[in-house]
């Protein structure tokens, strides 16, 4: 069942949910992976509403979402999924099938091809408007060094993604 939402109803509970982290999921073709994510927002740019997420070039998701052109979040919000968050905050597609490891349910976008977290309930169904690499020159010293280390090269890149879609979604008796 799904029940529709106010762009800003849950941002709040989005910034919270930050730490330990939130779902970020990408599809192309047939290859589907979620990661965790712990920075980024909703926002209004350009008059539209936004969920920004940053992707480091070395992430399997990069890749993706560089194809795709698209992602979900997924949020929970009762179910914590802390074990789920754990493994998909450490683990890469290159290594294991994070859907299957942790038996988290891929359920169609309704408005895009990727999926959503059928375990979480909150979700954000976004197209990417703009990307932008970081530029490593402008990073304070103090966070390049915290966050990229000094022979670092896998720098993040910013998707902008609107918002087409946004919602509770509760499994009912048919995907139970």
């Amino acid at each position: 069942m799904y029940k529709e939402v106010n762009v800003f109803e849950h941002s709040n509970v989005v910034l919270q949910r930050m730490k330990p982290g939130i779902f970020l999921t990408t599809k192309h073709e047939n290859i589907i992976n979620t990661m965790i994510i712990g920075w980024g927002g909703i926002m209004v740019i350009w008059g539209r509403p936004m969920f920004l997420v940053l992707v480091r070039e070395s992430r399997a998701t990069f890749n993706l979402i560089e194809s795709s052109n698209e992602f979900t979040v997924s949020v929970p919000l009762e179910n914590n999924l802390i074990d789920a968050i754990r493994i998909c905050g450490t683990k890469s597609l290159r290594e294991m099938d994070k859907f299957e490891y942790c038996n988290l349910t891929p359920i169609t976008g309704r408005k895009i091809e990727t999926p959503i977290i059928g375990e979480a309930e909150l979700h954000y169904e976004c197209k990417i408007i703009y990307k932008q690499p970081l530029n490593k020159e402008g990073i304070p010293p103090i966070i390049k060094d915290r966050y990229y280390g000094v022979n670092n090269d896998s720098y993040h890149t910013v998707y902008y993604g609107e918002i087409v879609d946004k919602y509770i979604y509760e499994k009912d008796e048919v995907h139970k």
